[in-house]
């Protein structure tokens, strides 16, 4: 089961903002998959999520290990401010 993201104020008002990001995933060989990302965060949640198409390598990747069990990592830079999230990821979808 995933944790929650911690919601300090900076953070929050950090994933506030647009910034590109990159997500890592691990392949099923244990090597890491990184791409470009567009990441929404919801604070009341504390979960941020990345809009992909179920064909994709990193969904394939997240979707290759026991549910709740895939490490994954976002993260956003924007100067000398870098924000990290890493746990654990999961794959659902939005009738938005």
């Amino acid at each position: 089961m995933a944790t929650a993201i911690n919601k300090t104020d900076a953070f929050v008002d950090f994933w506030s903002e647009y910034h590109l990001a990159t997500l890592t995933t691990l392949r099923p060989d244990g090597t890491p998959h990184v791409v470009p990302v567009g990441v929404t965060y919801d604070h009341g949640a504390g979960v941020a999520r990345v809009i992909t198409r179920k064909s994709s390598v990193k969904v394939s990747n997240i979707l290759s290990v026991l549910p709740g069990e895939a490490r994954v990592a976002v993260s956003q830079v924007a100067g000398r401010r870098p924000k990290v999230a890493d746990n654990r990821g999961c794959c659902g979808s939005s009738n938005r």
